[in-house]
């Protein structure tokens, strides 16, 4: 049996291992498994052994000895029980709390809010509407991380628990170049900006797309049943999708798939900031709603939004719209159904491209609950096919404002579970050759 002091580390939460290079193929295969129990626990929560040995098809002793030595090295505890058909109730296994942080940043077009998880997905501590202007200006990823450290010192959260940070932001983003071709993009800096925050942070840092971290978070951690084809529509100022096919979220070519808020919609409509009239975004999302609350206020429509100051009306959000909406405002009830059915007629599109069992409608406009899904679910039943639109369930998020964050640090775990594996058997292949 291999020494203590031989055994291994690369994270504190990782079980420890034997070096690859003189690992066994048990041994590795054990760690293997190890690794693949941990990440069950953390994305789908508390199992029971029988769970355990129906997800590895392993045998109930093999499983009870892995997850013994898992409580053994302090990463799994035992705590609540599970479902009985008869009999006792079964031990729950879960991860033992603690043990790990990551860090989620959601920048958005006017602001920022990041947090730090623990590893049971609670906020452990939060900077909440911090003004951030996204624009091309590169020099913006000092600010951000000095920000990012202040709250990280705040939380007096050891610094080796931080596995790593999971930023969500809007534009053409690359996960796999690690780089945003519409914002923080200076076209002299031979690093990409996943490079540049690595080393800032010295952890790993993780970009995506705000829409597909959103749609990573719903189809990770919302109750959405054995779902694998869905469409997560993410609309705040603008419009996002996220595409999971076949229970794997859809990247595209180049990554950047789901730019459904320009497809072309209007002909010779509005000018939208990518340069094209027309677009879905300049008729169903917030900056669409801004400019008709606008409009209809200097026509003089009566709506309680007329009570606004010059300053309140100057920084109108759509989240104000919403709020008079959900009050009971007629005229910003009409701007939420004008939206819904435009937005409807974009996604009766989708829906018949992708064919998908559910689609999720997150972000801030998801508050406006019906005043949004009826005037959606309308324009679907006019402009899509029967047989498709009725496989397709139309519903709203359940991770409210949080879903962007949750789903940066999904994407941190992921990436790190991930690339564990692959080291494990690229050593094993090597091993081989």
């Amino acid at each position: 049996m291999m020494k203590a002091t031989r055994m291994a580390k690369k994270y504190d939460f990782l079980p420890s291992h034997p070096p690859f290079e003189e690992a066994s193929n048990v041994e590795r295969k054990k760690y293997l498994q190890k690794i693949g129990i941990l990440q069950t626990l953390y994305f789908e929560g508390p199992k029971t052994n029988t769970e355990i040995c129906e997800r590895f098809k392993i045998s109930s002793p093999t499983s009870i000895r892995l997850l013994s030595q898992l409580m053994e090295e302090g990463l799994v505890m035992k705590k609540g029980r599970g479902k009985s058909i008869g009999g006792r109730k079964p031990d729950l296994y879960r991860l033992k709390g603690g043990t790990f942080y990551v860090m989620g940043i959601q920048l958005e077009q006017y602001k920022l809010k990041m947090a730090i998880f623990n590893n049971q997905n609670e906020k452990m501590a939060t900077y909440e509407n911090v003004p951030f202007v996204m624009d091309r200006d590169a020099r913006m990823v000092e600010p951000l991380y000095e920000m990012a450290q202040q709250l990280i010192d705040e939380s007096s959260i050891p610094q080796e628990k931080l596995l790593g940070v999971g930023i969500s932001m809007p534009g053409l983003v690359s996960s796999e170049e690690g780089k945003n071709f519409t914002y923080f993009l200076n076209e002299e800096e031979p690093e990409s900006l996943e490079d540049i925050l690595s080393g800032k942070f010295n952890k790993p840092v993780f970009i995506l797309n705000d829409a597909k971290s959103a749609c990573l978070a719903e189809y990770t951690f919302a109750p959405i049943g054995n779902k694998n084809n869905i469409l997560v529509i993410s609309m705040d100022w603008g419009v996002g999708l996220g595409i999971i096919v076949d229970g794997n979220i859809h990247q595209g070519s180049t990554g950047f798939a789901g730019e459904f808020g320009h497809i072309p919609l209007v002909e010779d409509g509005f000018l939208c900031h990518c340069g094209k009239r027309g677009c879905l975004e300049t008729v169903a999302s917030g900056v669409a709603a801004v400019r008709m609350a606008k409009e209809g206020i200097l026509e003089g429509q009566s709506t309680v939004l007329r009570e606004l100051s010059d300053h309140e009306l100057e920084n109108l959000d759509p989240k104000t719209i919403i709020d008079a909406a959900n009050k009971g405002d007629q005229f910003a009830i009409s701007i939420l159904s004008q939206i819904g059915m435009n937005l409807g007629k974009g996604i009766a599109i989708l829906i018949q491209i992708f064919n998908p069992e559910m689609v999720i409608l997150e972000g801030k406009f998801a508050a406006a609950d019906q005043f949004i899904t009826v005037p959606i679910q309308q324009s679907i039943n006019t402009y899509c096919m029967a047989q498709l639109r009725e496989k397709t369930t139309i519903s709203l998020s359940t991770l409210g404002e949080d879903a962007v964050l949750l789903g940066s640090v999904a994407t941190v775990m992921d990436n790190i579970f991930r690339k564990e594996k692959a080291f494990a058997k690229k050593t094993e292949s090597a091993e081989l050759v």
